[in-house]
């Protein structure tokens, strides 16, 4: 079968792989597409510490279930589409005693620690899968990511009649505005890019702020009337919007972090307790697939929009090259594996 492949930062080659052995509790999965995610990106720059070559990327799968061990229970059935939960949990660390298996210590997302699923077929257990015959190919493919983002939202208790700000336009700050949408609240985002910008107000985002070309703090103290937002969810990693988080936050505000800086940020600690702040982190996602998947399911918004190409397997290393010289044209290129 056809595999992608990461030999070393900036070399992806396509190579022969062996067709996947299917374990009792495995379904084999016939890949149809599989989103090219923000990690990747990092992987072919040579920013990810947690990789090691060579690497088979792919965590944002939409795909079919072609074959199924003899432990799989009836329920799964041979031909439904399906889309995948990529992390792994060990069941004993304090985070997984916790329930919180999304961020479990010794965690290994498909395509970073072990091989993801950029290839013809794959196997994994069945208590993976997530089975859909509404989504298209390109919405399950898109699961993950939202559900990434729509954590986030739960992490921050995020309900009807607040306000959310939104720091990053990217697809991960899509899925969070999203998310903060679909519980019904005010939701203001914030970015430096006036067509993610314009794409957001399209999604259904109330207010809109461009930092490049505003006084951002100003303009959300104007929307909040003074109070600054309830939530704060930061989705860039920049020294920047972290400190505009602790800014901007209402008094007894949340924050939630997702964005991975690549290095040190200096802060306003004095915020933090003036203020009372809950600040928290957010990784991965943990029950969120399926309200994602429900969401799409209701076709609020046209998902088309956060696509911005599909390419062929053949074609993947240079959608990254793409990716890698204009990163500001890119919100989510699909690969089709054929």
């Amino acid at each position: 079968m056809k595999a992608v492949i990461f030999d070393a930062p900036g070399k992806v080659r396509i190579t022969k792989a062996s067709t996947p052995e299917m374990k009792p509790d495995e379904v084999l999965l016939k890949i149809n597409m599989v989103g090219l995610c923000g990690t990747d990106l990092n992987i072919y720059k040579g920013n990810m510490p947690l990789v090691s070559f060579p690497r088979i990327p792919g965590h944002e799968i939409s795909a079919e279930i072609i074959d199924k061990g003899n432990q799989v229970p009836h329920s799964i059935k041979i031909g439904n589409a399906v889309t995948v939960n990529p992390y792994t949990s060990c069941g004993k660390c304090t985070a997984c005693r916790a329930g919180r298996f999304n961020t479990c210590m010794y965690n290994q997302t498909m395509g970073v620690q072990r091989d993801g699923a950029m290839s013809q077929y794959f196997s994994i257990p069945y208590l993976k899968v997530f089975q859909n015959n509404i989504l298209s190919r390109k919405e399950l493919a898109l699961v993950e990511p939202l559900s990434v983002g729509y954590h986030a939202t739960n992490r921050g208790k995020v309900s009807e009649n607040e306000t959310v700000l939104v720091l990053g336009s990217g697809m991960i700050g899509i899925g969070v505005a999203l998310a903060a949408l679909q519980k019904k609240a005010t939701v203001i985002v914030l970015d430096i890019d006036e067509k993610k910008l314009a794409l957001m107000k399209s999604l259904g985002v109330h207010h809109t702020v461009n930092g490049a070309q505003e006084d951002a703090l100003k303009t959300i103290f104007d929307i909040t009337n003074g109070e600054g937002p309830d939530v704060c969810i930061e989705a860039v990693g920049a020294a920047a919007t972290y400190r505009l988080a602790l800014e901007a936050s209402s008094f007894a505000g949340r924050i939630i972090c997702i964005g991975y800086a690549h290095s040190d940020i200096s802060l306003n600690t004095s915020l933090i307790v003036k203020k009372e702040l809950d600040v928290m982190g957010s990784r991965n996602a943990l029950n969120e697939f399926s309200d994602v998947i429900t969401m799409l399911e209701e076709k609020k918004f046209n998902t088309d929009r956060l696509i911005t190409s599909v390419c062929k397997i053949d074609d993947v290393h240079d959608a990254f090259q793409y990716w890698k010289d204009n990163p500001g044209e890119v919100i989510k290129i699909l690969a089709e594996i054929e």
